[in-house]
């Protein structure tokens, strides 16, 4: 016994519903675009001072951060100036250059201070991170 309903799909669909395609295409679209636009890099929000000249950072160099209320990061995580010392140290012998990466509206001081810890402790390149 055979039903109408398989005797109209043996001779093939009358036409394609693009519609429900079309939507679930925009809404993958949507979807691709809100997530992409969102993305928020991890990390300190620091305001580099300008500098005319500067070169490129080697890898493998130690990045010393100093936000605008003169708390001290060591790759995001804060750090003290004991543990900065002893880290600072390490660095020395290993002969691995330093950026201190400061904010525009860091106390200068502070900076000195850092700066003056390395070179002390051994670090034969210290840097300033700048932008062009």
């Amino acid at each position: 016994m055979r039903f109408q309903r398989h005797l109209n799909l043996e001779y093939g669909l009358r036409q394609i519903v693009i519609v429900p395609l079309i939507n679930i295409l925009f809404l993958l679209l949507i979807f691709i675009l809100s997530t992409t636009l969102f993305v928020i890099q991890p990390g300190i929000r620091l305001y580099l001072p300008r500098a005319v000249t500067s070169d490129v950072v080697k890898p493998g160099t130690l990045e010393i951060t100093v936000s605008s209320e003169n708390l001290v990061y060591v790759d995001t995580k804060p750090i003290t100036i004991g543990a900065l010392k002893t880290l600072l140290k390490q660095v020395a012998q290993r002969r691995q250059p330093v950026l201190i990466k400061s904010d525009s509206r860091a106390s200068l001081g502070r900076v000195a201070e850092i700066w003056d810890m390395a070179r002390d402790l051994g670090v034969a390149q210290v840097n300033i991170a700048t932008t062009k």
